[in-house]
């Protein structure tokens, strides 16, 4: 079982930053970051494909938006920099005892996170 605990949202205007932190409690291979708006399915945003691995980008972010992992701390961060408002969502944070092939896919992981809110104002 792992454990997933997010933090760093909020509210910001456009062209803004945020930092989003997410702990692991338990031992994982992918994980990755996740957005949800509402009427819309959970779409993957940026992850690491391993631990310590490769990370990966969907178009909307690329440029924008870095993942980086303290491995000792098992955490993965999301550096959410020249924010737009279509960036507006819940963030969530996933886990999986594999290696993704994509990452895009919400099914590809096993854990969840509870989600963290980003507001960005136009």
């Amino acid at each position: 079982q792992v454990r997933l605990v997010e933090s760093g949202g909020g509210s910001v205007q456009a062209g803004g930053s945020l930092r989003l932190t997410c702990v692991a409690s338990g031992s994982r291979y992918c994980m990755g970051w996740f957005r949800q708006t509402p009427g819309n399915q959970r779409e993957g945003v940026a992850g690491v494909y391993t631990r310590g691995g490769v990370p990966y980008y969907y178009e909307p972010v690329k440029g924008r938006f870095t993942v980086s992992e303290n491995n000792p701390l098992n955490t993965l961060y999301l550096q959410m920099d020249n924010l737009k408002p279509e960036d507006t969502g819940m963030y969530y944070c996933a886990a999986a005892h594999r290696k993704c092939n994509s990452g895009y896919f919400p099914h590809e992981f096993d854990y969840w996170g509870q989600g963290i809110q980003v507001t960005v104002s136009s």
